[in-house]
């Protein structure tokens, strides 16, 4: 962790932001789960930098919602359903109108590329973690080709939330199988330059990830009276 100081400021980026990066790695990593506890002395010394930095970190953690104040502390931040419903929702959107934008901007290697990272999903992922991995690099394909930096740091910011939810919805049996048939809606009609239809289906892809979360996130399944 100390060299991933030395590298931030061997870059000249500031040193909270590594330590924010920091957080989300482990987020997303399921290192850092929903209600930890996030104690500043503690990351200032596992990362080998001072408290300001952490606490400037930790701040833009509660900027972001992904940590809030509780009785024990500042504590990372566990979403309830009606929280992920309106991350899902807002993603429809974001990630609809990546999709919208790449229909009418892609080039000839945007499309070479996202039908590769189409591919590489379909064929070289099997596990969970490998079809998330996968899954991850052909919305980035996406958002790349959508050539639009405003979309793409609210597109960050989100991805960023996401990191609070737990586990990835491949773990779901047949789950993988969907996303396959989604993402070739989504590539044919990026591929077409038909911008509705490519917004359509991400909106649609994005609908079926939610119910698929709610599923694995939450119990759907009553209890016996």
């Amino acid at each position: 962790m100390a060299r991933q100081a030395k590298a931030a400021r061997d870059r000249a980026e500031p040193l909270s932001t590594m330590v924010y990066r920091s957080l989300v790695d482990r987020l997303r990593a399921g290192t850092l789960a929903p209600g930890s506890r996030l104690r500043e002395e503690d990351i200032a010394a596992e990362l080998g930098v001072s408290r300001t930095p952490v606490r400037e970190a930790l701040t833009r953690f509660q900027v972001r919602g992904l940590a809030g104040a509780s009785s024990y502390g500042l504590t990372v931040t566990e979403l309830d359903r009606r929280q992920v419903g309106e991350l899902y929702a807002m993603r429809a959107v974001l990630e609809g109108a990546a999709a919208r934008f790449a229909a009418e901007n892609a080039s000839a290697a945007d499309l070479v590329a996202i039908r590769h990272a189409a591919e590489i999903f379909e064929e070289e992922a099997h596990d969970a973690a490998s079809l998330a991995r996968a899954n991850a690099a052909f919305h980035e394909s996406i958002y790349q080709t959508a050539r639009n930096d405003y979309l793409m740091r609210m597109l960050e910011d989100l991805n960023d939330s996401l990191a609070l939810l737990p586990r990835t919805t491949f773990q779901i049996p047949g789950r993988s199988e969907e996303a396959k048939r989604e993402h070739a809606a989504i590539l044919d009609a990026i591929e077409r330059r038909d911008a509705d239809a490519a917004e359509q289906a991400m909106r649609n892809h994005m609908h079926k990830a939610l119910a698929g979360r709610l599923k694995l996130q939450f119990s759907l399944v009553a209890r016996p009276a």
